[in-house]
């Protein structure tokens, strides 16, 4: 009986493993958004999946990875801030090889920025250079402080504020949250900067704004 029920086990597992699928290679690489149009809107529909708490979390295995080993073919250039409140990935719910993110405090533009957009654009072909700002920014918070206050501002924060005063000079008139239109300006004073760059010209550049309390992103006029 003993010998019966061994023969039994062993032939139960030989037909489990000939039916199982073998562990297949990664299969070809989804083809990423190849237009402008066509990279926002993917931007946009992953947002949607983000704030209405349902993402997909696409991209993210040792497959994707193993794929993008030799290559990466990212279809926007996010220029966003480090606020740790807005991590691009996530706020677009994309992953690994889908976004090339540049963030600096207030998003404000340098050598640096530029360089990496450009090799964005010219060396990996990217259709969509996309200006991600946000509501309670610190960078703009520290601004206002400093035209208000007149304190001096402290070692490398004095770069940031430099950048973000002439939107907040621009905006300090205006009716309503100054911060908000701070950045909203700032933002878009961004966008029109790398826009008038004819290094960026075989993309398409917008601006946007993600609220904080929705998760919501909104293009910029």
């Amino acid at each position: 009986m003993a010998s019966n029920r061994r023969a039994f086990l062993t032939a139960t597992a030989v037909t489990a493993l000939a039916a199982a699928p073998a562990t297949a290679a990664p299969g070809p690489r989804p083809r990423p958004p190849v237009t402008a149009r066509a990279a926002l809107d993917a931007l946009l529909a992953g947002n949607r999946r983000y704030a209405a708490d349902h993402p997909r979390h696409p991209h993210d295995s040792a497959g994707r990875r193993h794929l993008l080993a030799a290559a990466q073919h990212p279809f926007a250039v996010i220029v966003g801030c480090v606020d740790s409140r807005v991590p691009p990935e996530l706020v677009f719910d994309q992953g690994i090889g889908d976004l090339l993110c540049i963030r600096t405090a207030g998003q404000v533009l340098d050598e640096a920025v530029l360089g990496s957009i450009q090799y964005g654009v010219e060396e990996l072909g990217v259709p969509l250079v996309l200006v991600l700002g946000h509501e309670r920014c610190g960078a703009v918070a520290a601004t206002l402080e400093h035209l208000r206050t007149g304190a001096p501002v402290p070692g490398h924060l004095e770069l940031l504020v430099d950048e973000i005063v002439p939107a907040a000079r621009r905006t300090r008139a205006l009716p309503g949250d100054w911060a908000e239109h701070t950045m909203r300006a700032h933002a878009a004073w961004v966008r029109d900067a790398i826009r008038a760059d004819p290094s960026f010209g075989a993309a398409h550049v917008e601006a946007a704004r993600f609220d904080l309390d929705t998760g919501r992103v909104s293009l910029l006029p």
